[in-house]
């Protein structure tokens, strides 16, 4: 067989094998037809016709972290920026950092003010510090707060002549593209969820819209992630719980998101084309196995701190979630849990350090997951019906049009098995809050138009006064 029709053929086994759900039944055979007649122009067409694959390079081993002076070194890097929070300033993934940095001789600076789940506040006093300290290489050391405000800090800094809203995602910021190049950053994870360390994306608190935003491009990307599980074993289990929730979520809503080639526009130009694409056959992949990590070791990550194995499961897991979120993106759940974090009134969630009123971010996310997941469900039922059945449910005599309810219930089950506050109403919201909650979910189109069925303002709503109660 000549290879141009070895391709042909892959390409139809492809499509034979592709999903054929509502949202899904043409991805990947639309796909074919495209290629196979060399019509897929861009410019040419409303939705766009390709994906493109970008992630970290990412080092995994348990004491990995020892090597990072070694590879500064390598770098020749002269002058280093090292960020963190300062409650793992005192802890050892840090101090292992610092006596690897002097083990190998590397010239830094210190910056522990990085605030967990940072705001566009606590971003530009970051981009002011990496401003002043002219640094040719960049560390991050802990969760997605630190690594994001690395990533805002490194950009900033690359950009000096430009505003804060600049590169923001639109509709709330200009969302312009990136053209200097950045500096390197080597990501350190301390908690197993964001998979920040993987992506190029950086969230935060925006105080005047009281809600999450943030900026995704490609170039954001840490130029390496260096996973120690050895650091996952210092989480309290409250920490460890909302870690895994965002790994859940990020693989449930990049596993069911629009598919890549029913997104809008097509780009006119390549670096148009955004980080979050919508699914397609490789994100997949990742999800699918990040669920499988999850469902097996989530719950005893969070019931045993010693535990490990799984502990260092969920790191993984962490991992493989954000490569496949990274590039297909998320939807409903993290487009509804920026207001649900940015509007937080007195909620102290157990576990974390801090003198300000928080919701965790995974928190914020997996409280809605049983209502988004059963509103979204008639789109692509076989795709939630397999999710459900990955997570441990017998799905074997269930018809598709119940795929929500066994989905949300899955979801429930869990949640209520891990002692997860009882919906909205547990951490401070009432109904009257809705609106509000509604209002900030609005301009989080990045997310929210990868859902795989349309939604309306009702629609949220409704949403939102589902998710007041779980149980």
């Amino acid at each position: 067989m000549a290879g141009g029709e070895r391709v042909a053929h892959l390409m139809r086994q492809l499509a034979s094998a592709a999903c054929r759900c509502p949202a899904h039944s043409q991805a990947y055979s639309h796909t074919y037809n495209r290629v196979s007649t060399g019509e897929a122009h861009m410019g040419e067409r409303k939705t766009d016709y390709a994906f493109e694959m970008a992630c970290s390079n990412i080092r995994y081993g348990a004491g990995v972290t020892r090597e990072i002076g070694m590879d500064l070194q390598n770098m020749g890097a002269r002058n280093v920026c090292l960020m963190t929070d300062r409650t793992l300033s005192q802890l050892p993934p840090v101090g292992a950092v610092l006596d690897s940095l002097t083990k190998h001789g590397v010239k830094y600076k210190i910056y522990e003010d990085v605030r967990v789940e940072p705001t566009d506040k606590s971003f530009k006093a970051a981009i002011d510090f990496a401003k002043k300290g002219h640094f040719d290489v960049y560390v991050a050391v802990g969760g997605g707060s630190v690594i994001d405000t690395c990533k805002a800090a490194n950009l900033y800094a690359s950009h000096p002549e430009a505003e804060f809203l600049d590169f923001v995602n639109a509709p709330i910021g200009k969302g312009k593209p990136i053209t200097a190049t950045l500096k390197p950053l080597i990501a350190v994870p301390t908690t197993a969820g964001t998979g920040s360390e993987t992506t190029g994306v950086a969230i935060f608190d925006f105080e005047d819209l009281k809600a999450k935003t943030g900026i995704a491009n490609r170039a954001l990307k840490p130029t390496l992630g260096m996973v120690d599980p050895l650091h996952t074993l210092h989480m309290p289990s409250k920490v460890a719980a909302n870690s895994g929730f965002d790994v859940l979520c990020h693989a449930l809503e990049s596993f069911t998101a629009l598919p890549y080639n029913l997104r809008s526009p097509c780009p006119s130009n390549l670096i148009n084309r955004p980080a979050y694409q919508g699914s397609n056959p490789i994100s997949d992949v990742w999800a699918r196995h990040a669920l499988k990590i999850v469902a097996k070791y989530l719950k005893r990550a969070v019931r045993d701190a010693g535990d490990v194995e799984a502990r260092s499961s969920m790191h993984l897991a962490s991992v493989f979630a954000g490569i496949g979120f990274g590039n297909a993106g998320v939807h409903l759940c993290h487009g509804m849990s920026y207001p649900i974090a940015g509007n937080v009134k007195t909620h102290r969630a157990k576990g974390y350090n801090v003198e300000h009123p928080i919701v965790p971010h995974g928190l914020s996310v997996v409280l809605t997951s049983p209502a988004v997941f059963a509103f979204t469900a008639n789109m692509c039922p076989e795709r939630h019906l397999e999710a459900a059945q990955i997570l441990g449910t017998d799905v074997s005599n269930v018809k598709k049009d119940d795929a929500g309810r066994v989905l949300a219930d899955t979801l429930r089950s869990l949640l209520y098995d891990l002692e997860v506050e009882d919906g909205l109403s547990a951490i401070g919201y009432t109904k009257e809050d809705i609106s509000s909650l509604v209002k900030g979910t609005i301009p989080q189109e990045r997310v929210t138009k990868l859902s795989p069925r349309a939604h309306t303002e009702e629609d949220l709503t409704a949403l939102f006064a589902a998710s007041m109660k779980l149980y």
